[in-house]
């Protein structure tokens, strides 16, 4: 009988971008590395937060502004 080749092919496509993620990360700048860093620590901790919707992003956005100067 005929035996499909389609799941190691889809397993194979989707592994592509998680083994090419690692050269992405040389190809940055150290600020972008810093930014992405950044937003990393700001939605894990709105997630530790459990927010959610609205109340989430301006939480992560308040938070990649960073402390408030004054």
């Amino acid at each position: 009988m005929f035996k499909p080749m389609f799941s190691p092919i889809v397993i194979a496509l989707l592994a592509a971008p998680l083994c090419a993620s690692g050269a992405d990360d040389k190809a940055k700048t150290p600020q972008q590395q810093k930014q992405q860093a950044k937003m990393k620590a700001c939605n894990k901790e709105a997630r530790d937060k459990s927010l959610k919707g609205d109340d989430r992003k301006k939480f992560v956005a308040e938070c990649l502004k960073g402390p408030a100067k004054g």
